[in-house]
């Protein structure tokens, strides 16, 4: 049970939110945690620190016409 937990807090590390695709599974992530961290018996456990990226340079819409 611990291995997974680790392998949570590590794939938890990894995750960079550009979408929310990437937020829903960043709380996935979370949640899994918590459940795991639960059935140890842990339940008060430190969230795991989260951090949004944003990408520079990259604009969403349409394209200019040309």
């Amino acid at each position: 049970m611990e291995t997974l937990i680790d392998l949570v807090e590590i794939k938890l590390s990894c995750v960079e939110v550009y979408d929310r695709d990437d937020s829903r599974e960043l709380l996935n992530l979370q949640r899994c945690k918590d459940e795991l961290s639960g059935l140890l018996g842990r339940p008060g456990s430190p969230p795991s620190e989260v951090i949004a990226l944003r990408p520079r340079g990259r604009r969403r819409g349409r394209r200019p016409s040309a």
